[in-house]
């Protein structure tokens, strides 16, 4: 087999990868630019959580209304430290770093789920936080509670 110096071959065939190259570039980058949450948009999310939270208040802590056992999992997962529910529910600023560490991770993860529609990875994201489930995000009061959630998010931007 013998190569054929570069040189000798006609510009116009060198180049004819290059709309291809260019596309499978541009997928890549609008690609990587939709599953990429930015931390604005994380704190929306997490504030648009606290503005939804039903205020039951029995054995929940916090503006977020979190259970104890999530709190001190989360904590130690986003924080690498124990924080009791007490120390959660006092202190309003060590409590949106965990929220938002925790909830950042799931928005991105429903963003992929969701076909990078960032409207539809916000409700499931809200209906993960309520339920566990985020396919729960139409469904009955929490399909209505992700809309609440959805509400206060779009108010950011």
């Amino acid at each position: 087999m013998t190569r054929t110096d570069p040189a000798t071959v006609p510009f116009y065939v060198r180049l004819r990868h290059l709309p291809l190259l260019g596309t499978l570039l541009l997928w890549t980058l609008l690609a990587a630019a939709q599953t990429q949450i930015s931390d604005a948009k994380v704190e929306a999310l997490v504030e648009a959580l606290r503005l939804s939270a039903p205020q039951s208040g029995t054995g929940l802590y916090s503006d977020w209304q979190i259970k104890s056992d999530n709190i001190v999992r989360w904590s130690k997962r986003c924080l690498n430290q124990d924080v009791t529910p007490d120390q959660f529910a006092a202190d309003p600023a060590l409590a949106q770093r965990v929220v938002a560490c925790v909830m950042g991770n799931v928005l991105r993860e429903q963003l992929a789920a969701g076909n990078n529609n960032e409207i539809v990875a916000v409700q499931r994201a809200a209906a993960w936080w309520m339920t566990g489930d985020p396919e729960q995000y139409r469904s009955g009061t929490t399909g209505d509670y992700t809309l609440k959630v959805l509400e206060a998010y779009l108010r950011f931007f």
